[in-house]
């Protein structure tokens, strides 16, 4: 797994390109957004030349708070709604108007409207439709998924979700107050967001926003520790190469979610290179009965349920839950089903280490680069001169030269 690009000192160089990346753009992108990497990237888990970025926009001038939150100690520029969980579900809300900016994004401004008892509410719907009408030059736009605006420039794509800051103590201090073995409390001081998407079937869901604490569920990958983490890369191998949903019936959210409650009702030394098989069967049987039963609890808010929002006919709950009792009875051999690993296990050591060595260079080559591109002076500019940034490509290229003639010399 680690010769594949998950070891931990790749997985945290890739963490810290992107926090760094993160920065720069909170203090120079845009005057009413920042973003924040998240999912796969931000925890290090993908090559920089895979998968899609997912990224969270947050609007710099609103802020949604629970009841009881002191509006005084916030400044005066900035937006302020109160949430509102009266008649919705679990992990969402409503955004009521507490306290207008002066001065008043125009996405926010365009996005509410009135409840019918005198309040203004801030419509989820209406501000997602706000950025779907944003149109840059170069960029392909697809349809949306969810509160998910995807886009694509060359071979990468971006998932944006566009959210606003919360402020809900009460439902981070509830989660720490649990009964664990595992982790750190320090993520109750990471915040969380709301995103402009509705619980599924509820007739308010256009006023209707979802609680995220995607930070946070960050901060919770990175400190799995290294068996944890490859069971989670291997759930997700096996649900892309073997269960194949054609749609999004299983995630690797959920994924995620099944292997943050192994790892908190479970002692951590329990979790170890001897014991990987085990718990990969354990987390096939709680993937098996989730489905099931349609239940499986969003690990942050356990009232709210991942598979009550899925669209799961008894015929797909049948098939997957037969493919995963045959995938539980295979053992280790389910690891020559998936591709990556089987190509891994078939392949010479020699030449294996050997690319695997220098994928790693050029991709930390990239990390910098990316970040190096991002340099710029207190007015924002880039300087395209940079040395540094000359050095770092024309290692690149030479790197992608050996591997071009070691290929050449292979017949490959």
């Amino acid at each position: 797994m680690d010769l594949l690009g998950y070891g931990p000192l790749i997985r945290k160089t890739r963490r810290e390109a992107y926090t760094e990346l993160d920065r720069f753009r909170v203090k120079y992108v845009d005057r009413w957004l920042f973003s924040i990497t998240t999912g796969s990237k931000a925890e290090g888990l993908t090559c920089v030349f895979k998968n899609d970025i997912d990224q969270i926009f947050v609007a710099r001038n609103a802020m949604c708070l629970e009841e009881g939150i002191d509006q005084s100690t916030i400044s005066g520029d900035i937006d302020l709604f109160n949430m509102n969980f009266q008649t919705t579900s679990a992990g969402y809300c409503r955004l009521l108007q507490g306290r207008h900016g002066p001065i008043g994004p125009i996405h926010i401004i365009n996005a509410l409207c009135e409840d019918g008892c005198g309040n203004f509410v801030l419509s989820s719907t209406l501000y997602l439709e706000q950025y779907t009408r944003v149109r840059l030059p170069g960029i392909l736009y697809h349809a949306s998924v969810g509160p998910s605006l995807p886009c694509s420039t060359g071979q990468f794509r971006l998932d944006k979700v566009h959210a606003i800051r919360c402020h809900c103590p009460s439902i981070l201090q509830t989660w720490a107050n649990r009964l664990r073995n595992w982790p750190p409390q320090k993520v109750i001081a990471m915040g969380a967001f709301v995103a402009p998407i509705g619980f599924k079937g509820s007739a308010f869901n256009h006023l209707e926003w979802r609680i995220c604490v995607n930070t946070a569920e960050t901060e919770l990958v990175n400190n799995l520790n290294d068996t944890q983490v490859k069971i989670y890369v291997i759930l997700k191998m096996v649900v892309h190469d073997v269960l194949s949903p054609n749609t999004k019936e299983i995630t690797s959210y959920i994924l995620k979610n099944i292997v943050l409650w192994l790892a908190e009702n479970n002692p951590q030394e329990v979790f170890h290179s001897g014991s990987l098989f085990h718990w990969l069967h354990g987390g096939f049987d709680i993937l098996q009965k989730s489905i099931s039963t349609r239940h499986l609890s969003y690990y942050m808010i356990p009232e709210r349920t991942f598979m009550a929002e899925r669209d799961l006919h008894d015929n797909q709950q049948r098939e997957f839950a037969t493919s995963i009792n045959c995938i539980m009875n295979e053992g280790p051999r389910l690891l020559l089903r998936l591709k990556k690993i089987r190509r891994a296990i078939v392949s010479h050591p020699e030449p294996l280490l050997w690319y695997s060595r220098m994928r790693t260079k050029l991709e930390i080559l990239y990390l910098m680069m990316l970040n190096r591109f991002q340099c710029t002076d207190f007015n924002g500019i880039c300087d395209e001169s940079d040395s540094m940034i000359h050095s770092l490509s024309k290692r690149a290229v030479e790197i992608a030269v050996e591997v071009v003639w070691h290929m050449h010399q292979e017949g490959s």
